[in-house]
């Protein structure tokens, strides 16, 4: 069963003009650099008190970026010491040693309170500085083994988009920092901000599941067929949808139906169910004063009861502890 993101372990909101300090190095990562850059480094007046945003190079420049063209940083690593947060947007190599100044860089930037944010194999950053021990993090599928043997002492959670410690947040691999990314707003500024955020972006506000989903499973021509389906589906929430009658909307057998759901989504009917039932509750969690009860009918859980299981299984957290860290007016 795909996981939902690790839940977060501090809520803090971010001060006023929250530094974010994005690392740049010699084969920097371009995808996940422009992640950083895109979500909290471009200028947002609609929105108060937004991040100042800064890149700091680990060594002089130019330096080189994947894609064939070179970066000038405008601070160095000594800028690091007035960041709140340092995203590390990858890294050159999983088995590239990590310079002893960025080291000492990141562990004083942990010890003065400053949150630590890694993006994909940027893990093995985070690793090699020692600030991992003992903590639960993630990274790409790819790497997670290598990982797991380079570092034994970091608990890995190889299936979730990103894993959130607190002070210290690791994500999957590539567009999984953009989920990461997405979560640090929604801590710092509440979920009405993120969600504004993530429509500027033309992404969902929350992604559920996790890596493992996307894991060697190929894109069948099912899935385009099974389109229409989905949608009705998600229309029709508050009815029972047994296999019967989905298979009959899709005009299938009902083996034929479930081979090729599984083939199309990698999961089950059951568990596509839940989960889309649990982002409608949690849209009207944040975004609306209905009780729990009728929070659960609308989304074809039947009962408070089944809500409240479903959100500590899947989300590990309770209906009302969601809407009291998530709330719009958050």
């Amino acid at each position: 069963m795909p996981k939902p993101p690790s839940r977060e372990r501090n809520t803090k909101k971010a001060s006023a003009g929250h530094s974010v300090a994005a690392l740049a190095y010699d084969g920097l990562c371009t995808f996940e650099f422009g992640i950083a850059v895109e979500v909290f480094g471009l200028p947002r007046p609609e929105i108060p008190d937004w991040y100042r945003f800064t890149v700091c190079a680990i060594e002089p420049g130019p330096l080189a970026a994947t894609g064939g063209f070179q970066l000038i940083a405008a601070g160095g690593l000594a800028q690091l010491r007035q960041a709140d947060t340092v995203i590390v947007p990858g890294w050159r190599g999983i088995h590239t040693p990590v310079p002893e100044s960025l080291i000492k860089a990141l562990r004083a930037a942990h010890a003065r309170g400053a949150r630590l944010v890694s993006f994909c194999s940027g893990v093995f950053v985070l690793a090699a500085a020692g600030l991992l021990a003992g903590r639960r993090a993630t990274t790409h599928w790819r790497y997670a083994a290598q990982l797991a043997a380079a570092y034994p002492d970091i608990r890995i959670e190889p299936d979730v988009l990103y894993v959130d410690e607190g002070e210290i947040l690791t994500s999957a691999g590539s567009a999984a920092a953009l989920d990461l990314s997405l979560h640090l707003v929604r801590r710092d500024h509440g979920a009405r901000i993120a969600n504004q955020v993530a429509r500027r972006l033309v992404i969902p506000p929350h992604r559920d599941g996790g890596q493992a989903q996307f894991i060697d499973r190929p894109v069948q021509q099912e899935g385009a067929a099974l389109a229409a389906l989905f949608e009705w589906m998600r229309r029709n929430l508050q009815r029972d949808l047994p296999i019967s009658v989905l298979a009959k909307q899709a005009r299938m057998s009902g083996r034929t139906f479930l081979r090729r759901f599984e083939e199309a989504t990698g999961t089950t009917p059951k568990d596509w169910v839940i989960n889309e039932r649990l982002s409608r509750a949690r849209e009207l969690l944040e975004g609306s004063g209905m009780a729990v009860e009728r929070v659960a009918t609308e989304c074809g859980f039947g009962s408070a009861d089944t809500l409240r299981h479903h959100f500590r299984t899947r989300l590990k957290l309770s209906p009302k502890r969601y809407r009291d860290r998530f709330e719009l007016s958050a």
